[in-house]
């Protein structure tokens, strides 16, 4: 199930940038993390692709949804420009950044080649 983070939330789970100059991963398996806005239509076409994925990928890595509107700070330290974006985070290497509405196959191919998840 994809779940929505907030910026604290991020900060506990994922990553706290106020803390740390350089990039810890806190996380214990891959994460997908999509910034979205709810009146972005690219994000939209997105969604049901998280949703597929996180079943598809339960227990193996974990899909959370950053609302930009929401998550200034969170959205202002990545350098969110455009939406979507999707941070790939694998588990002990820097984190990814791809922009667009991304196809499942292109989803499917990252989360093999970035995440190392067959």
């Amino acid at each position: 199930m994809v779940k929505n983070l907030t910026t604290k939330e991020f900060k506990d789970l994922i990553f706290d940038f106020d803390k740390e100059s350089k990039w810890k991963f806190k996380g214990d398996k891959p994460v997908i993390t999509d910034f979205f806005a709810n009146w972005c239509g690219p994000c939209k076409a997105v969604e049901p692709i998280l949703e597929e994925l996180s079943k598809e990928y339960n227990g193996k890595i974990d899909i959370y949804r950053v609302d930009v509107d929401q998550a200034h700070e969170l959205s202002k330290e990545f350098k969110i420009r455009s939406i979507p974006s999707v941070l790939f985070i694998p588990l002990n290497e820097e984190p990814q950044m791809m922009v667009g509405a991304l196809p499942k196959t292109s989803f499917e191919k990252t989360i093999k080649e970035v995440l190392k998840i067959e």
